[in-house]
């Protein structure tokens, strides 16, 4: 069962989804720009049963509550995602700055470190959440063994703050799924992230999930394509079992 807790920060309290046993290896669950919602509590379940304490934080929690950022649609029906990131979803990213997330990364580490196994942690990232997981890995080298990015945007940029331009300091594996014709993260960026990763010396896998558009592992919008999720959960679970000791 998933149960919400509330982490201290210095911008007051963050609501975080915990799953998963404690004691058990720590894994950090970068959420989509969707927010913390009963998806990601049912994706969280899913990697806690491999075996792992799993720990979803609301990135967003300078923002609002979890719960008042929250749709107030169905996402699968025709219009209602597009309907819902016209309600200032944009804007509630762009006060994420790179900065803020970093100070908040570590705060979420702490805090994993003191409920799960000792040792190294997984992280997995979606949507927005990809970049949190590559950061983090950069950051927290010694901490971070392992790193899932899918339907990730804006992984490769010409910003001083780009996501790939942590990897140079990283130390994990990386496995990476990115949506097909997807904008935000076009053919020749996936290349240049799979450069860097290589020059970087780092195990990783870099595909293109064909057919599979941006947001495909959600299955509480009309971006889900199951084959594509399923194959997205089989790829972290053979990555966390390489990086990660599963109770």
């Amino acid at each position: 069962m998933t149960r919400t807790i509330e982490i201290p920060t210095p911008d007051g309290a963050a609501e975080a989804y915990v799953a998963g046993e404690e004691g058990c290896p720590g894994v950090l669950l970068f959420i989509d720009a969707i927010g913390l919602r009963p998806q990601i509590a049912t994706m969280a379940e899913r990697i806690a049963s491999w075996g792992y304490l799993v720990l979803a934080p609301n990135v967003f929690h300078r923002s609002g509550r979890a719960e008042e950022l929250a749709p107030t649609e169905d996402l699968r029906l025709p219009g209602a995602r597009e309907r819902f990131f016209a309600t200032g979803l944009g804007d509630r990213m762009t006060a994420l700055t790179s900065e803020l997330a970093d100070a908040d990364t570590a705060i979420w580490l702490d805090h994993l470190g003191s409920v799960a196994a000792a040792g190294p942690v997984g992280v997995t990232g979606y949507c927005m959440g990809a970049r949190l997981a590559t950061r983090a890995a950069g950051r927290h080298p010694d901490r971070v063994a392992a790193v899932g990015g899918f339907h990730g945007g804006g992984l490769v940029t010409e910003a001083p703050d780009s996501p790939h331009l942590q990897l140079a300091t990283a130390r994990a594996e990386f496995v990476y799924g990115h949506a097909d014709n997807d904008a935000s993260m076009p053919p020749e960026a996936v290349e240049a992230l799979g450069r860097v990763l290589a020059d970087a010396g780092l195990r990783a896998s870099n595909e293109i999930y064909a057919g599979a558009v941006h947001g495909y592992t959600m299955a509480d919008t009309s971006m889900y394509d199951e084959a594509s999720a399923e194959r997205h959960f089989a790829a972290l679970h053979e990555l966390f079992g390489r990086t990660l000791a599963p109770r």
